[in-house]
């Protein structure tokens, strides 16, 4: 027991750090793009947490199995640079014994993973998918920032003084429009008004901002007379119906739902999802071996060969997705040989380095 704690603590302690700076990287990568597209108009500035939240199981689901298989690979390494693992096969642990103790903290992690891909990825991806759809159900103005001119494109240019958040109403209201006559003369229409709320026509799906208590003007570039008219209540036309984001898509369904629809896209996400868990214990397998480094090495001397045969694991899996997605592959074989013959390169692995002696 205390040779599974204390090797259970280095290895736990050695992935939790491998894990918190790949997530910090993956992470701050996607909060960055958020909010460039907040800053942008986009989207609204106090959704991106929520976002990120519910982006964290799909990014653990790919930081785990690797955190943990560097962490055994730079945990032991640094006790076979410190000759702690001859000590210990001296005494009478056997590689076999260590390959053991490697995969019971294992366990914990493949759960852990398969908590993620299972269930609550698709549950948060489903959660980022209706939230984005909300905001652009939304009216183009509901990001319109206080005291600032925005440009919407098409030639709109918009300022509100103020904006209440729970109503959604804007306060002193400006609207700068580029149009063109029926005749096709161009000109530019200035509304202001003294507040304005969103709406969305529920029959056919266009948007609109009613404003009221104010006037629109009609300019000419070249001509010195302008068209003034005042309304009480006046709707502008933002955009069309916009085509609204597939929901059904296999990478949001439940995984009942996967395994009940039996199509392609379906099978291929099931296949996905169930494949994750294992892979935890293949790369466990594999990295057992690759953690053996002599003093003159350093524990950073197997680290190259065991990122790349991580990418290579990954993007074959990757590419079965696709493929099988696609019906370029069948279903019915799917997966399963890639983690096969991974398997197989770990027990090869594994057996060429007891018979050389894993305690070097």
């Amino acid at each position: 027991m205390i040779i599974f704690r204390y090797l259970t603590r280095e290895i736990l302690q050695t992935m939790a750090a491998v894990a918190g700076v790949l997530l910090l990287v993956i992470m701050g990568s996607r909060f960055i793009r958020y909010f460039s597209n907040a800053a942008q108009g986009e989207i609204p500035v106090d959704i991106l947490g929520t976002l990120m939240l519910f982006h964290l199981p799909g990014f653990l689901e790919l930081i785990l199995p690797l955190a943990f298989f560097l962490g055994i690979l730079l945990a032991l390494g640094q006790l076979y640079l410190n000759s702690e693992i001859t000590v210990l096969v001296a005494c009478g642990t056997s590689p076999n014994r260590l390959l053991w103790v490697s995969l019971l903290p294992a366990t914990v992690v493949a759960t852990l993973v398969g908590l993620c891909s299972l269930w609550l990825t698709p549950a948060g991806a489903l959660q980022n998918e209706v939230i984005i759809e909300e905001q652009r159900s939304q009216l183009d103005f509901g990001v319109l920032a206080p005291g600032r001119f925005q440009d919407f494109g098409d030639g709109r240019v918009a300022y509100t003084e103020a904006l209440s958040e729970q109503e959604r109403r804007l306060e002193e209201v400006f609207i700068s429009e580029r149009q063109r006559r029926g005749d096709g003369t161009p000109q530019t229409v200035v509304t202001r008004a003294a507040e304005g709320y969103q709406t969305v026509d529920e029959e056919t799906g266009s948007r609109f901002l009613v404003l009221s208590e104010g006037e629109r003007y009609s300019v000419e570039p070249g001509r010195a007379v302008a068209e003034r008219l005042s309304f009480g209540t006046y709707a502008v036309r933002l955009s069309g119906s916009a085509e609204r984001q597939d929901l059904d898509d296999p990478e949001y369904a439940t995984t009942p739902a996967l395994i009940a629809d039996g199509t392609p896209p379906a099978m291929a996400q099931l296949q996905w999802r169930l494949g994750l868990p294992p892979m935890v214990f293949i790369l466990t397998l594999m990295a057992m071996p690759l953690s053996r480094v002599n003093p003159r090495q350093g524990r950073f001397a197997k680290l190259l060969p065991a990122i790349f045969l991580y990418v290579a694991y990954l993007s074959l899996l990757l590419a079965a997705l696709d493929a099988i997605a696609r019906g370029a592959w069948p279903a019915t074989v799917g997966m399963w040989p890639i983690h096969a013959a991974f398997l197989a390169i770990g027990l090869l692995m594994t057996l060429h380095a007891q018979r050389k002696g894993m305690s070097g």
